[in-house]
């Protein structure tokens, strides 16, 4: 999962399109929605997952700032250098 899950969101198109053409505060608004389409596209092989992330608050809120931290820097310095290479 620690591996699936930033993997799953990095890749998703609307938190790429967000980091590429927004600001961080709207990236971290799409990260979480991305996350939270992760987290339940998992959610049949790994049902305790899917139970902390929606009734822990604090275990929601560790993973969302885990993932966030994981994928908003290496996908933030990828699109400035590809936006450097154009």
């Amino acid at each position: 999962i620690a591996e699936e899950l930033p993997a799953k969101v990095s890749a998703d198109q609307a938190y790429q399109n967000a980091m590429k053409n927004s600001d961080k505060q709207n990236a971290r608004i799409e990260h979480d929605k991305a996350l939270e389409r992760a987290v339940i596209e998992l959610l049949s092989d790994h049902t305790e997952l899917f139970k902390q992330f929606s009734d822990n608050p604090s275990f929601k809120k560790w993973l969302s700032e885990t993932i966030f931290a994981a994928t908003y820097a290496d996908n933030a310095a990828q699109a400035g250098s590809a936006a450097t290479r154009s």
